[in-house]
C-alpha cells in the first residue's frame, strides 16, 4: 500500500510539474513530496526524474513509469466515483429474495417506479417460502414474514398480515358445517412447509374465547402459491394471506372459515444483513417497499 502512495505522489509530480504545485494539490509540503519521491527511487533503484533548479523533467525509465502510474490513478479514481455512485444514486444489481406470495403485482407495485426512475439500476429476484443465507447468496434485501429468528441480521418491521382459514365452496359440498374450530379436525388440511406433519394453532374467538388445534397435514407443500391453487381446485382448507387472496374472496372463488375466530397477525419485515453503509440502491428498495408493499 505504501508503494501505491508514492506511486500517486510521482504521477503528481509529474502533472504538476513540479513539487511545490504537487504538494499544493495533495495537501502536502514541498520536501514531503520530495521525500516520497526519493523513497520510490531508493526502492526501484532507478532514477525517475532529472531536477534543475528551474524544471523537473522524467528520465527514460521514468517515462515509463508514469505510464503504469497513471493508469493506476485512474482506475482507482474509476473505483472512488463508481462507490460514490453506488453510494448516492440506486445503480447496480440489487438482488432481493421473497415469499412467492409477494413475488407477483406487490413486487411489481413497489417496485416499478423505482426502477423507471432509475435505469442504471437492475433487479434480481429470488422466490423461495424458505429463507436464504442472506451473506451466501449475496442478498442486499429479503421479504420476511414471520418471527425473526436471526439476531445477527437487521429486520425493519412494515406492517402485519392477517392469516385467513380459506377453502373452494365446492370442497365444502360433502362436509358437515364447520362453526367451531374443532370442526376443522375433521378436514383436510394443506399446509406450508410441512416439516413434522402437524401445525399448532392458537386461536381468539368472540367473547375472548381461545382454542387450540394441532392439525394433521393431509397435503404439504413449500410454496404457497401452490397451496393456494390447491385449495382453489377443492382439496381441503389453508391458511392463507388476506392481502394476498382479497380478490378470490371477493369473486367467490374462495371463502372463509370461522371468520370470528382469529390467527395472531403476522409481521411483515425488511431484512439486510447489516444496518450501516447501506448503498443507494438498498435505501431506496426500503422506501419504496415501504410505501407499496402492503398498501391495498
Amino acid at each position: 500500500m505504501e508503494q501505491l502512495k508514492h506511486m500517486a505522489v510521482f504521477a503528481t509530480v509529474v502533472d504538476c510539474g513540479s513539487m511545490v504545485g504537487a504538494a499544493e494539490v495533495l495537501g502536502m509540503t514541498p520536501s514531503a513530496v520530495s521525500q516520497q519521491i526519493r523513497k520510490l527511487e531508493d526502492n526501484t533503484k532507478v532514477s525517475l526524474l532529472h531536477r534543475t533548479t528551474r524544471k523537473l523533467t522524467l528520465t527514460e525509465a521514468g517515462a515509463s513509469f508514469y505510464e503504469s502510474c497513471a493508469q493506476v490513478l485512474a482506475l482507482a479514481n474509476e473505483a472512488q466515483q463508481r462507490l460514490a455512485e453506488l453510494r448516492d444514486a440506486p445503480v447496480g444489481e440489487l438482488r432481493i429474495t421473497t415469499p412467492a406470495g409477494f413475488a407477483g403485482a406487490q413486487l411489481g407495485r413497489a417496485l416499478a417506479p423505482l426502477l423507471r426512475l432509475h435505469p442504471g439500476l437492475r433487479l434480481k429476484v429470488l422466490v423461495h417460502d424458505e429463507q436464504l443465507d442472506l451473506v451466501e447468496q449475496r442478498i442486499d434485501l429479503a421479504i420476511r414474514v414471520g418471527q425473526m429468528d436471526d439476531s445477527s441480521l437487521v429486520a425493519r418491521h412494515i406492517g402485519d398480515t392477517r392469516l385467513l382459514f380459506c377453502v373452494a365452496p365446492s370442497y365444502l359440498h360433502h362436509k358437515a358445517p364447520i362453526s367451531r374450530p374443532e370442526d376443522l379436525l375433521s378436514c383436510d388440511w394443506l399446509s406450508l412447509n410441512d416439516d413434522g406433519g402437524y401445525t399448532q394453532l392458537h386461536l381468539q374467538g368472540p367473547q375472548q374465547q381461545t382454542s387450540k388445534l394441532r392439525l394433521e397435514s393431509r397435503i404439504g407443500c413449500n410454496n404457497i402459491i401452490a397451496i393456494r391453487e390447491l385449495t382453489l381446485a377443492g382439496m381441503g382448507v389453508s391458511l392463507q394471506p388476506e392481502d394476498e387472496v382479497r380478490h378470490l374472496l371477493a369473486n367467490g372463488s374462495l371463502q372463509v372459515l370461522l371468520a370470528d375466530w382469529q390467527l395472531p397477525p403476522m409481521g411483515v419485515y425488511l431484512v439486510t444483513p447489516r444496518r450501516e453503509a447501506q448503498p443507494a440502491k438498498v435505501r431506496y428498495a426500503i422506501e419504496a417497499l415501504r410505501k407499496h408493499l402492503l398498501s391495498n
